[in-house]
């Protein structure tokens, strides 16, 4: 599997509820999509904190293709010890919520659930043209915009279909992700 990504492997933030329950079906969606993400060869990246952010991290973690430097936090703050324990990489971005902008500034961004902070990051991921796919079975802002378009803006004219992909299973993710990701290549130049 690990074959798809060769070279510089690319990031795929993970975004939601900074509070979950452990029995929970947002955690078990984000533990087996952050798995699923390392065995495809991605970089799992998030705010770092805890909730969906260290469930993600933890799947990744539980890959069996997992290497040290997998799993990327930007954490809000400039302490690096409020990452969860998954994270190996911590940058302590000191910009509060305005890090969601780094957050969603990934090849991809999936959803799982959340309020208004993973709004935000939804809105700055489709403003930088990212690919969007939210699971519609997890709550939150996730499933009110799976599926929808967040603007009339046309993105991506080869792309008729363009929108916030919606999935119930990690495995559509994954090949939402890898059927699409290398068609969304703009880098957001400024509004």
């Amino acid at each position: 599997m690990q074959e798809k990504n060769v070279g510089r492997r690319k990031i795929v933030s993970v975004i939601g509820n900074r509070s979950i329950e452990k029995d929970g079906l947002r955690y078990k969606i984000a533990f087996e999509l952050g798995k699923a993400l390392v065995d495809n060869g991605y970089r799992v990246q998030t705010g770092g904190l805890l909730g969906v952010m260290e469930a993600v991290m933890a799947g990744a973690h539980a890959s069996e293709h997992y290497q040290e430097g997998d799993t990327i936090a930007l954490v809000p703050s400039f302490d690096t010890e409020t990452a969860n324990e998954y994270a190996d990489i911590v940058i302590p971005t000191g910009l509060d919520v305005m890090r969601n902008a780094l957050v969603a500034n990934a090849y991809a961004v999936v959803g799982i659930g959340g309020g208004a902070g993973t709004l935000c990051e939804y809105s700055f991921a489709w403003t930088f043209d990212r690919l969007l796919i939210a699971f519609e079975n997890t709550g939150g802002w996730s499933a009110k915009l799976a599926n929808t378009r967040m603007d009339d803006d046309v993105r991506y004219p080869d792309v008729p279909d363009d929108r916030v992909y919606g999935v119930s299973e990690v495995q559509d993710a994954i090949k939402i992700l890898n059927e699409n990701i290398d068609k969304y290549t703009t880098r957001h130049k400024g509004i």
